[in-house]
């Protein structure tokens, strides 16, 4: 492995540790009130962007009137 990436590389102990401190910051009973939030922002984030793949922007009409003008 290069000596560059060699500091990112997260192993089992890392991932203990983050798990440990993350433990003693929220709490126990914290913690699925946080993944709830987080996992709601996330289907709310995907619901809007296939919101928006199904309508055509303003820009995108305007292009096509641009366009077919000329």
């Amino acid at each position: 492995m290069n000596a560059f990436f060699l500091p990112l590389a997260i192993g089992a102990p890392q991932i203990i540790l983050i798990v440990v401190v993350i433990l003693l910051l929220f709490g126990g009973r914290k913690i699925p009130e946080l993944m709830r939030g987080l996992g709601s922002g996330i289907k709310e984030f995907k619901d809007a962007s296939k919101d928006d793949e199904k309508e055509p922007s303003r820009t995108d009409e305007g292009s096509k009137i641009h366009e077919e003008k000329k």
